[in-house]
């Protein structure tokens, strides 16, 4: 099914025709630690053309700082190593899980099933029966 999936689809990572394409036309220029590999084309008088091959699912938020910057422009320097870990308030990348069984859901939220916690003044609604005017 993995062959046939790679054919047909393009949601779950490259189909064939976008791997054979960026092998032929474009040129590596490096990886990040996730495994994504970063092509360049030179266009002669255009702009030069700058994507990315995702490892697995094509999700935009797996692309770290410095290769978005590069990937639009930002700075022409390729990033090289793990520069992005370098500074100690940096974390490791974690996937956005909006959608997904796992994402975050505040407390009370309709989804998760709990009534939300009373407050002091809690709301009351207003009705036209009780309007002083």
């Amino acid at each position: 099914m993995g062959l046939l999936k790679s054919i047909f689809t393009w949601w779950d990572g490259p189909t064939i025709g976008t791997r054979l394409w960026s092998s032929r036309n474009g040129e590596e220029v490096g990886r990040d630690a996730q495994g994504n590999v970063y092509y360049r084309k030179e266009a002669g008088r255009q702009r030069e053309r700058r994507w990315v091959i995702y490892n697995g699912d094509n999700e935009a938020s797996r692309v770290p700082p410095r290769w978005h910057g590069w990937l639009h422009f930002t700075h022409d320097h390729v990033p090289q190593g793990e520069e992005d870990l370098a500074k100690p308030w940096i974390r490791e990348h974690r996937a956005n899980l909006t959608g997904s069984d796992q994402a975050y859901l505040r407390p009370g939220a309709l989804p998760t099933g709990k009534s939300r916690p009373k407050t002091l003044g809690d709301y009351e609604s207003w009705s036209p029966e009780e309007d002083p005017a």
